[in-house]
C-alpha cells in the first residue's frame, strides 16, 4: 500500500477529554479541558497536561503547583466542552455549570464532585516545549465513584467515559480483547 507524507503535526488520536481543577491562593477556582494528557510512568503513579501559557488555568497550576484530572461521563460531554473553549477570565465554571467543587483529599485543588473519577495530581516538573508547557505532576490520590468499584477495581467501562478525535467526541465502543491475548492459548 502506498504512503503519503504529510507536514508534522499533532497526528496522535483518539485522545482522552479531560477537565482539569485547579486554584489559586486566593482560592479562586477555575476548570479547563485538556486533551493532551497521558500517563508518563507507573513508580511512582505520574501523569502529563499540557497548556498554552495564555491560557487562565496555566497560572493558577503553576502557582499552586497542583491540579486535578477529572474524567468527565458522556452525561457531562456538555459541561466538558463548555470548559474547553470559555475562559475562566470571563466565567465561573462551576457556578455557570451548577458543578460541585468539593475539596481534595490531598491537595487543595477541588475535584468535580459530578465526574466518577478524580485524579488528585502535585505537579514535580513544568518543561516548556513551544506552543504548550508540559507538566509532569504525581498522582497522589484517586477518588471514585463507589458505583464503579467491584472487587477493588474500577470498572471504567460503567464510567461512560469518551475521547476526542480532531473536534469530534466520540464514546467508548465494544471491547475488542484483553491485555495479553497474543500470548493466551
Amino acid at each position: 500500500m502506498k504512503k503519503v507524507n504529510l507536514k508534522p503535526q499533532t497526528m496522535l488520536y483518539p485522545v482522552p477529554s479531560v477537565m482539569v481543577s485547579c486554584n489559586n491562593n486566593k482560592g479562586e477556582n477555575n476548570i479547563i479541558t485538556i486533551a493532551w494528557v497521558g500517563i508518563v510512568s507507573s513508580q511512582p503513579p505520574m501523569l502529563s497536561i499540557a497548556i498554552r501559557p495564555e491560557r487562565h488555568s496555566f497560572d493558577m497550576i503553576k502557582e499552586t503547583m497542583e491540579f486535578v484530572v477529572n474524567l468527565p461521563d458522556e452525561k457531562l460531554l456538555y459541561e466538558n466542552d463548555f470548559c474547553g473553549v470559555k475562559s475562566g477570565k470571563e466565567v465561573n465554571k462551576f457556578e455557570t455549570l451548577r458543578l460541585t467543587a468539593m475539596q481534595g483529599e490531598q491537595v487543595k485543588s477541588p475535584i468535580i464532585q459530578e465526574c466518577p473519577l478524580n485524579l488528585e495530581c502535585k505537579v514535580k516538573e513544568i518543561v516548556p516545549l513551544g506552543s504548550h508547557h508540559l507538566f509532569l505532576a504525581e498522582i497522589v490520590n484517586i477518588q471514585v465513584n463507589e458505583e464503579y468499584v467491584k472487587e477493588e477495581q474500577v470498572d471504567l467501562q460503567d464510567c461512560r467515559l469518551f475521547t476526542y478525535l480532531k473536534g469530534t467526541y466520540y464514546g467508548l465502543g465494544d471491547v475488542l480483547g484483553r491485555a495479553g491475548l497474543s500470548v493466551r492459548r
